[in-house]
């Protein structure tokens, strides 16, 4: 199905919300205990917050979950979890439900938008940061408590690290992008940190290296942090993808 007939639209029902938990267990793989249940969903949905669906026709492909949240004092959404069927990965429909979440907070007047992602992977850091403009200030050790769930058969001790990307939805950045507009930032990064190219590979291939990967990132947005410094940009090259961190 052409991407141009996909629909999104908030899912409501509990049916609508049930799909979701399906294709939630479809797609990330999770223990069963780990998985969001329609009382969730439901809950959310009651407290402020909303679910989008992307459909192909009846089918549910994607969709993405708002929960209402606060950023230093003001409304916001934490955006808990974006989960698009395999099939239409690669085809825009993740953008599309984005964008769409950000279209509905601005009409409920909320102005940020706030979710974790793995430092570690190059492809969801180029989506947060260039294509949709998101910022990174601030890296959680082990979140969720160590997880072995990429690489059971290790049991090296990775932990659960996140990047916190925050999405100032009316941010010139953000705004260009939303309208369809390329961004260049001139600037020259105050500091780069590298990531490994394919991190799937290095987990299968080298463990013990990709946990020496993982706590070298670490301890650089840790310092880079500390001194102040913004990730707001991310260069996706073959050979030596990277965060670019500014002064602002």
């Amino acid at each position: 199905m052409d991407k141009a007939e996909i629909k999104i639209r908030e899912c409501t029902t509990l049916e609508e919300l049930a799909a979701c938990v399906a294709l939630q267990r479809e797609v990330f793989a999770l223990p069963e205990i780990e998985i969001s249940p329609v009382r969730h969903f439901v809950v959310t949905r009651n407290a402020g917050g909303f679910t989008l669906g992307a459909y192909a026709g009846s089918e549910l492909v994607g969709f993405v979950l708002s929960v209402p949240a606060f950023l230093r004092g003001e409304k916001a959404f934490y955006s808990h979890m974006t989960a698009v069927r395999a099939m239409f990965q690669g085809s825009g429909v993740g953008a599309r439900l984005k964008w769409a979440q950000r279209e509905r907070a601005l009409a409920l007047g909320v102005k940020s938008i706030k979710w974790t992602f793995e430092p570690v992977k190059a492809r969801n850091a180029y989506f947060n940061l260039e294509k949709l403009g998101a910022i990174v200030t601030e890296y959680e050790e082990n979140f969720y408590g160590v997880d072995y769930s990429t690489a059971p058969e290790f049991k090296i001790g990775l932990a659960s690290d996140r990047l916190f990307a925050e999405w100032q939805l009316e941010s010139a950045k953000v705004v260009a992008l939303a309208n369809g507009d390329s961004v260049i930032d001139s600037t020259e990064a105050e500091q780069t940190i590298d990531v490994a190219p394919n991190w799937s590979e290095l987990m299968n291939t080298d463990p013990s290296a990709a946990l020496a990967e993982q706590l070298r990132i670490r301890g650089e947005f840790q310092s880079a942090f500390a001194n102040k410094l913004i990730g707001r940009g991310f260069v996706r090259d073959p050979n030596s993808p990277r965060y670019l961190l500014y002064e602002k």
